[in-house]
């Protein structure tokens, strides 16, 4: 049996889904079945299956993964965007977050809406069909400042896809506008917003919230926030921040909570777990909560998207892994986990660098394509909205160099193998 930390997924490929449900536990197995049998299992199954012993991990990503086969299939998709935090000045107090910064403070930053459209462009002419926009919640925001910025991205790249602003930026903007989240919203969508991230979700639990964030944006502001963007035709991914005081009954019941609103709604694109980064994060180096953990297991994050997946299926099938937070290797791994895409491009990253993150700021095309191949799936480019751009079956993207230089390659793993087999 494989040990919790060497665990690879990749190698169960050739195990029967059979054969690793007759070594899981009684209970596992059942909901199991269920899961593969097409049934949607419970909150109550999904906190069993976080909760499982390490010995029913295998059975438990190999059912994901067959789940995923079953509803997406065997491509792995991408998109080609850059992030573009527009300023780090936040006085929200967040205490995960290593990415606010007091405007005194020197390494504060607050780009013009000049330098985030220059980045827009730049990002185009790289092959970009998707801008990121998120930022810190500046008090001295203007009024109309993210409908402006909007118009002056859209102005120098017209067709560029804004991605942009997370429910807790559309809270702080509404009442800086003095105007309600939806008429908001819609002015929003009509300067340009194409969608939304679906960040500052954290764990959608009163009590975790309040701990967190104080609760300043509350879990029932969030799903207001979320549910009257999806009630405008603005659609949004779906995210949790796990591994920092959270456990099991959390992780259930925020899925649960993000598969009731995609019932109501279907505006969802993606679940996209964010393993909690602690090195460098005030939550965990301040000690500032008693019994902070130091970001989730292996195990953990296995078990995070395995499980997002069978909750999820039918309801949101695509499962979306965060190699920025977990390192290009391990999002290889995920892709026999039952995740289906590997997110962004990125190009910069500001905000998981901050809290201590170090698996870089950009996988090029080329990485990205090489990375799905490796896990045995066809690599596909798509949009935003998960429409397929290009299908890399035969033939390999543009080769483009990364926007910055980098002291460590981000996929070496693969080039030492293919090397080693060469």
């Amino acid at each position: 049996m494989h040990s919790a930390q060497s665990f690879k997924p990749s190698t169960l490929q050739a195990t029967s889904a059979e054969a690793l449900l007759s070594q899981s536990t009684k209970n596992i197995r059942h909901i199991l079945e269920r899961a593969l049998s097409g049934r949607e299992i419970t909150r109550e199954d999904g906190e069993t299956l976080f909760g499982a012993a390490s010995s029913d991990l295998p059975a438990i990503v190999r059912a994901a993964d067959i789940v995923r086969e079953k509803r997406v299939g065997d491509k792995v998709s991408f998109v080609i965007v850059r992030n573009i935090n527009f300023t780090n000045v936040c006085y929200m107090g967040c205490r995960f977050c290593g990415f606010a910064k007091r405007k005194e403070d020197p390494d504060a930053v607050w780009y013009s809406m000049e330098e985030v459209a220059h980045r827009a462009q730049v990002a185009w002419d790289r092959g970009a069909t998707e801008v990121c926009m998120q930022g810190g919640l500046h008090p001295d925001l203007p009024p109309t400042y993210y409908r402006d910025l909007l118009v002056a991205v859209k102005r120098r790249v017209p067709r560029m896809h804004v991605h942009a602003f997370s429910p807790f930026e559309i809270w702080f903007g509404a009442h800086k506008r003095k105007m309600p989240t939806r008429e908001f919203l819609l002015e929003l969508k009509e300067a340009g917003l194409g969608s939304m991230p679906g960040t500052a979700a954290e764990i959608l639990d009163v009590d975790v919230r309040r701990k967190l964030t104080r609760n300043k944006l509350s879990t029932e502001a969030w799903v207001e926030t979320i549910r009257a963007a999806h009630s405008i035709g603005l659609r949004s991914t779906s995210t949790i921040m796990f591994g920092h005081i959270d456990g099991p009954s959390h992780w259930a019941a925020h899925i649960d909570l993000i598969r009731s609103i995609q019932k109501e709604t279907g505006g969802f694109t993606e679940f996209v777990p964010l393993s909690f980064v602690y090195a460098e994060s005030p939550l965990y180096v301040d000690r500032a909560i008693p019994g902070v953990r130091p970001g989730a297991t292996q195990e953990e994050n296995f078990k995070m998207h395995a499980v997002a997946r069978l909750m999820l299926a039918g309801w949101i099938d695509n499962i979306q892994v965060s190699w920025v937070k977990l390192g290009a290797q391990m999002a290889a791994e995920m892709l026999h986990a039952g995740v289906n895409d590997l997110g962004g491009t990125l190009m910069d990253e500001s905000i998981s660098r901050s809290a201590g993150a170090d698996f870089g700021e950009e996988l090029t095309p080329s990485e990205m394509v090489s990375l799905i191949r490796h896990a045995g799936r066809t690599p596909v480019r798509r949009s935003t909205l998960y429409d397929t751009l290009e299908e890399f079956s035969d033939h390999e993207p543009l080769d483009i160099g990364p926007l910055k230089p980098r002291p460590n390659d981000p996929v070496e793993f693969l080039r030492r193998k293919y090397v080693a087999a060469g």
